[in-house]
């Protein structure tokens, strides 16, 4: 939103989102509230979102490169809770800069070779990309609130990063970082005023602990969440949500080959990709990917896609409102399933769908691409029931299972309590496996299932 205004002030019932876009949008909850709007200003204003709570100060969102400084803003009211507004749009700017960095770093990947996948303790693949956004998003949090106020639950740590056998893949990370925070200004933030050296980058790593879990409130991150998706060309997901009290109350999902069009869902990845190359740049491609994001208490899960050729981000980005599918009879469901066998019983969830009468084959899905599935509607059941010794980790839960949730859909343990975030990086407290439905009554009919299955089965 445009203006430009001599000083004044006047008594009105200001809209929050008033404050958060520059053009009229349902994406905020219309709150009404009762203050003093003052303007002072000499040259034209591009208002972005405010500080929380305190909107008096303009200079406090100058992170955002489009906010001018000239520009004063005062709410004059009693408590005024901004809803988290502004963290989830700095959250939503940073996945979708973190999408672009994967998607280059998949197209190199493909083309080339499998150098850049290293391996982890865990024998799991991990990328360049894993370490590049981890690294990406703890720089645009700390720059947006300062490092001391922001806490991150990350996956990825720099002990592989560190080693002097290393130096050649610290210089690609480093590379990596730099050439996405060049691009920042078309995302709507501001970029560093010289590229970060390694120090720099390793240090934005390693702001991010797995001690912040214990806190009452903290961002967890999974970099790339699915990275056997990543470098096999399929789905993946950037994750990032903010916890408190044991609560997400942000999500956002970033899903770089999950299209915008459903149509596009019954292309194979590699076929998408050679299709892209045959659309024209000059329209919206279905195949270009897409961020969801929610937060909680809103009533509303959204999905942006992807910036294409030279476009710029401009909030909220041709968001559509998203709900889960409204199908309660589970013969006529899709449920999605992990593809790895490792930390998942397929076997069990095969039997459990039998037994219900599910007649549609298991949507096999890498990493939380699955959670956007069922909020897209593009499925209705996400069961996990994992193997004997096998933990969940909260960062491949919490944003998807919020953003279900305002989509209308249920999240819930197979005993139907909700998920308990608030005991460090793990889900402690499981009962058996994770169960997410498209609504309450489908929920419900599942829950039914497993239990009267449950006993029979090896597990």
């Amino acid at each position: 939103m445009s203006c430009t205004c001599t000083t004044t002030s006047f008594p009105i019932k200001v809209p929050h989102t008033l404050f958060h876009s520059r053009k009229s949008n349902d994406v905020f909850p219309k709150t009404q509230i009762l203050g003093t709007l003052s303007f002072s200003s000499k040259k034209n204003s591009h208002l972005g979102f405010t500080d929380k709570i305190s909107l008096a100060q303009c200079s406090k969102t100058s992170f955002l490169s489009e906010m001018d400084e000239d520009c004063k803003l005062e709410v004059s009211s009693i408590d005024i809770p901004d809803g988290y507004c502004k963290e989830l749009e700095i959250a939503v700017r940073a996945v979708h800069m973190a999408c672009l960095l994967c998607q280059r770093l998949q197209d190199n990947l493909l083309s080339k070779s499998f150098e850049q996948v290293h391996s982890k303790e865990d024998n799991s693949p991990v990328t360049i990309a894993d370490w590049s956004v981890q690294a990406i998003v703890s720089w645009v949090l700390s720059e947006a609130f300062g490092s001391e106020n922001v806490s991150i639950v990350a996956e990825e740590d720099v002990e592989v990063l560190s080693k002097a056998s290393a130096v050649g893949l610290l210089e690609a990370v480093v590379r990596t970082v730099n050439e996405c925070l060049a691009d920042a200004p078309r995302f709507g933030l501001k970029g560093p005023g010289t590229d970060l050296d390694a120090k720099a980058v390793l240090a934005a790593i390693s702001r991010c602990s797995l001690a912040g879990a214990r806190g009452s409130k903290f961002w967890v991150l999974d970099p790339v969440d699915g990275t056997l998706g990543f470098v096999r060309g399929d789905q993946y997901a950037i994750a990032l949500a903010l916890i408190e009290d044991g609560e997400p109350v942000l999500g956002v999902l970033g899903c770089p080959n999950y299209p915008m069009k459903k149509e596009w869902l019954s292309y194979q990845n590699g076929y998408r990709r050679i299709l892209s190359r045959l659309t024209s740049q000059t329209s919206v491609s279905g195949d270009k990917g897409s961020v969801l994001y929610a937060r909680k208490g809103g009533g509303k899960a959204w999905m942006q896609p992807l910036l294409y050729g030279e476009k710029n981000f401009v909030w909220p980005n041709s968001a559509k409102q998203i709900k889960v599918s409204s199908i309660d009879n589970p013969a006529l469901a899709t449920f999605c399933e992990p593809v790895e066998k490792a930390n998942s019983s397929h076997s069990f969830t095969a039997g459990l769908a039998h037994s219900v009468g599910l007649r549609n084959q298991p949507l096999r899905v890498y990493s939380m691409v699955k959670y956007a599935a069922i909020a897209r509607g593009d499925a209705e059941i996400f069961m996990k029931f994992a193997s004997a010794g096998y933990k969940e980790k909260i960062w491949d839960h919490a944003a998807g299972v919020l953003i279900i949730e305002e989509a209308g859909g249920m999240v819930t343990d197979a005993g139907g309590q909700p998920l308990d975030f608030s005991k460090g990086v793990y889900l402690e407290g499981l009962d058996r496996g994770i169960i997410a439905c498209a609504g309450a009554k489908l929920h419900e009919k599942i829950i039914q299932a497993v239990d009267a299955s449950w006993n029979s089965s090896s597990l």
